[in-house]
């Protein structure tokens, strides 16, 4: 797999633009919603308002389904309140300007400081998003970083994952870089033996440079997700 040029990339945003207004427009379930839509490297980026989460939890499934979608962030409001999002291993740059910031380095983009293995410093059920951009690859040993994803996120909450895929060469580039992973990584952490914290993958996805995945945390007495659902995105 070969990372696809800017020219195309930036084709491919247009096309995806495109079909995802055509959504907005005319599909019954979406219509009429107050969102604006941008795609960068085949990331949706929504923001706006909606009236619940159902509607939302619609559209994003609308947009994942859309060939070329490796992913869908949002900092929507649902009735009226904007969402909680914390940005892990933030560095210099949030992904949105809003987030909270959690780092192990204070930088002004830096809200909580605390290093990650050690927990995440938040209450259970306290964010709706979480942002882990090029943080799991530094980790020895991540599983416990995600666990802690899992408490805090509330429910129909989201984790947005962003790693180095293993055969691209910033993989190894990095001398910081302690952990390799692919998109079947994503299956592993999803239903780990023995584990109670498991995740329903909304998307999971390879550019040829990076894998993505969005996952949400399952209840206890969720099912888990069904062989056909996974067959969209595993082996």
């Amino acid at each position: 797999m070969t990372p696809l040029s800017d020219t195309r990339l930036e084709r491919q945003d247009e096309h995806l633009c495109a079909a995802a207004l055509g959504l907005l427009r005319h599909d019954d379930r979406v219509r009429g919603l107050e969102v604006d839509l941008t795609f960068r490297h085949g990331v949706a980026h929504l923001t706006g308002s909606v009236a619940t989460h159902e509607q939302l939890a619609v559209l994003r499934e609308l947009l994942g389904q859309l060939a070329g979608v490796l992913a869908v962030w949002d900092r929507v409001a649902v009735a009226g309140r904007e969402p909680t999002i914390l940005d892990l291993g933030c560095g210099d740059t949030k992904q949105y300007p809003g987030n909270i910031g959690v780092d192990v380095r204070p930088t002004p983009s830096v809200d909580v400081v605390t290093d990650l293995t050690d927990g995440l410093p938040f209450p259970d059920d306290s964010a709706d998003r979480i942002f882990a951009v090029h943080v799991l690859e530094h980790l020895i040993d991540f599983l416990p970083l995600v666990d802690e994803c899992h408490r805090v996120l509330r429910p129909g909450g989201i984790l947005h994952v962003l790693s180095p895929w293993w055969r691209y060469v910033n993989a190894v580039a990095d001398p910081t870089h302690v952990r390799l992973l692919d998109v079947q990584t994503i299956k592993g952490i999803c239903a780990r033996p023995g584990n109670d914290r498991r995740w329903f993958p909304l998307h999971a996805g390879c550019d040829g440079a990076s894998i993505f995945a969005d996952l949400t945390p399952l209840a206890e007495n969720d099912p888990n997700p069904s062989p056909q659902h996974l067959a969209r995105f595993f082996d």
